[in-house]
């Protein structure tokens, strides 16, 4: 299910009046969530290099919260800048730094090539061979039909995105649609916070620093 587009679509440039492609671009039709029309290099034109750039936009965006959250959380109890606490002693303990390294990239490698093929191939990695450790691969399957968005009881187990009835998982749209904006609203505030953590810790400054924390 897709939103449509409208033609009171917000804009990223409320007071422009002129209609044109830098301000309402033809091919950002208010179907993605956070439309704004924001795309004055015509990075989107091309449906396909659309969609692989708000997969993108999405991912990133997810790992910038948490992140972020990692970052401030963990400087607070830990009273160690973020950009020092690998180097901190025990930092990596009970690992060595060899064996983190290549656990983290032979399970992201597995994990991130699984999300590549489905992709290119939606619904193609729900299935029993692709999830070892579940008996059934219902739980893994798209529940909404939306690329980045799977629901179902795995990946929404507090329903927030829709019920279970009858031991069935159903998307609830609305609810959908509103999280999905939350969302991305969130995961792009989350990138510019870590743009500026990191201008931060060039300077040898953190983001709890004006807060006496560091």
């Amino acid at each position: 299910m897709q939103r449509t587009s409208s033609g009171n679509k917000a804009n990223w440039i409320p007071a422009y009046k002129a209609d044109n492609d830098l301000k309402n671009p033809s091919w950002l039709d208010g179907s993605l969530p956070g439309d704004y029309g924001f795309d004055p290099l015509g990075l989107g034109k091309d449906p396909a290099a659309l969609k692989w750039y708000r997969e993108a936009e999405l991912i990133h965006g997810r790992w910038a919260l948490v992140a972020a959250v990692g970052i401030l959380v963990g400087q607070a109890y830990s009273g160690i800048p973020w950009y020092e606490a690998g180097a901190a002693p025990g930092a990596v303990a009970p690992f060595t730094f060899g064996s983190l390294l290549g656990t983290q990239i032979l399970l992201m490698s597995w994990v991130e090539g699984k999300r590549w093929v489905d992709f290119y191939n939606p619904s193609s990695q729900s299935v029993e061979w692709a999830t070892p450790w579940s008996k059934t691969a219902e739980n893994f399957a798209n529940a909404t039909g939306q690329q980045g968005y799977p629901g179902g009881k795995f990946f929404d187990p507090l329903q927030l995105a829709g019920t279970v009835t009858g031991g069935v998982y159903q998307p609830d749209f609305a609810k959908l649609e509103r999280l999905q904006l939350a969302e991305i609203k969130h995961a792009r505030l989350a990138m510019v916070a870590l743009l500026i953590f990191y201008i931060e810790a060039g300077q040898g400054l953190t983001p709890l620093a004006p807060f006496g924390l560091l």
